[in-house]
């Protein structure tokens, strides 16, 4: 009788060799080339994800197709094109390397029974088929970990609903387990506060520390999503690590569109505002980014950097996220190795058995 044909697996699979656990880091996503050809798929579906976009399916189709994909691939594909490296897309590229820095350490750590894989939520590589591909390597067990420090529905819960679609259509899923955040994580803020200590030991430092999260709709956050508070928790640890006042570091939200009304203050207006008011040298960090990408390139070290100038400032000083340095790796693999406690592959001993 054949089976059923909703269900995959890899054919073949040997069920007496050891199993392997794998760590599946996912970021947002990326277009493949600077072009408002490979844009438009892209936002399709970026855009077309109900988590992200919670309005009715077929208004907000309507307003996709109609209007959006008609006008803002191409305006994409520009500011794209400015960030654009000879390696390709700044987040891929740093992804994949904050991946490989990953899988080091965890080798490091407790031999290789690990296997860091990366994967996008749009774009590619995709989730499914990375974690087919991690199934036919041999992983039984597999630790999600979004890179998003900070929980939200339209970033880490998109993520586990690409998980989840994936899971329930294998023959043999993998022991599941997932990350939500690491928003108060010690050695993540350490790592931060000490990129701000190395920032301004080589360039000095600005009369103001600007901590610029991505924003979301309010509504988002009336209706339970913790990513305001967490974001906020985030910005109080990072003060309290470098010893600066709520006035020396404050914290805004970038990134809005559309009419709604999105978490406040809006990082545009606070450096406009900043340069009004006399202040000539900021310093912008984003922590709730892991790896440097359109937002944090093009639109806070280039657009906001303009705005700031514009309204009477001088210099705004982007300081690049942690990407792959080693404090990154270091302390996200702390963050998988407690998370992984009690299988044995992320166990320290697994490193003396694989010797």
């Amino acid at each position: 009788m054949p089976g059923h044909p909703d269900y995959t697996g890899p054919a073949g699979q040997s069920h007496d060799t050891h199993p392997k656990a794998g760590v599946l880091l996912v970021n947002l996503g990326t277009p493949d080339a600077p072009t408002a050809a490979a844009v438009r798929p892209y936002l399709a579906q970026f855009l077309g994800d109900r988590r992200v976009i919670d309005y009715p399916p077929l208004l907000w189709k309507a307003i996709l197709y109609g209007v959006i994909l008609r006008v803002r691939p191409k305006r994409s594909a520009h500011a794209y094109a400015r960030i654009w490296t000879p390696e390709g897309s700044p987040l891929r590229v740093y992804s994949e390397a904050l991946a490989k820095g990953l899988q080091a350490e965890l080798s490091a750590r407790v031999g290789g029974s690990v296997r860091v894989a990366l994967a996008m939520r749009y774009g590619r590589p995709d989730v499914a088929g990375t974690i087919a591909a991690m199934q036919r390597e041999g992983v039984r067990r597999l630790l999600v970990l979004p890179l998003y420090p900070q929980y939200s529905a339209t970033s880490t819960g998109s993520v586990f609903d690409a998980v989840a679609d994936t899971i329930k259509g294998l023959r043999w899923p993998p022991e599941l387990r997932q990350v939500n955040d690491y928003h108060d994580e010690p050695a993540y803020i350490a790592a931060l506060a000490d990129s701000v200590r190395a920032h301004w030991a080589t360039h000095g430092r600005g009369e103001k520390l600007l901590m610029s999260f991505h924003g979301i709709p309010e509504r988002y956050v009336r209706e339970g999503d913790p990513y305001f508070e967490q974001s906020q928790a985030t910005a109080r640890l990072l003060r309290e690590a470098l010893g600066l006042s709520e006035a020396e570091a404050p914290l805004s939200f970038q990134s809005r569109v559309g009419r709604e009304r999105w978490l406040q203050p809006y990082t545009d207006e606070t450096v406009k505002a900043l340069g009004a008011q006399g202040v000539k040298r900021i310093d912008a960090i984003s922590p709730g980014f892991a790896v440097d990408c359109l937002e944090t390139l093009e639109e806070i070290a280039m657009q906001n950097a303009e705005f700031f100038r514009e309204a009477g400032g001088e210099t705004l000083r982007y300081i690049p996220c942690l990407n792959a340095t080693a404090a990154h790796a270091n302390a996200l693999a702390g963050l998988v190795l407690r998370h992984g406690q009690g299988w044995t592959e992320f166990s320290p001993r697994t490193a003396r058995d694989d010797a």
